[in-house]
């Protein structure tokens, strides 16, 4: 029997893609809000596709806080624009 491939939605462009090609960002118990590398941290999770397209438009349509139900900080948005400094645009 093949194994079932986890798949999420990506907040940005809304694609269904494996869970693994995504970035996971998760709002903790407590209420912080960090990006999860494991894929493993206690809390609710939101995914983005690893392309900084993706990120400005679930940024510019605030997707990102309506899926985790709170205001995103600044450093979190800051810190996945790094990801594709010297990189071109998605």
């Amino acid at each position: 029997m093949p194994k079932k491939i986890p798949m999420r939605r990506c907040t940005g462009c809304g694609e269904m893609k494996e869970k693994k090609d995504l970035i996971r960002v998760v709002r903790t118990p407590e209420g912080d809000i960090r990006i999860d590398q494991t894929g493993k941290i206690n809390g609710r999770g939101a995914y983005l596709c690893d392309d900084a397209s993706c990120l400005r438009k679930a940024q510019k349509k605030r997707s990102l806080q309506r899926s985790l139900d709170t205001a995103i900080p600044d450093e979190i948005f800051d810190e996945l624009h790094k990801r594709w400094e010297g990189f071109q645009d998605g």
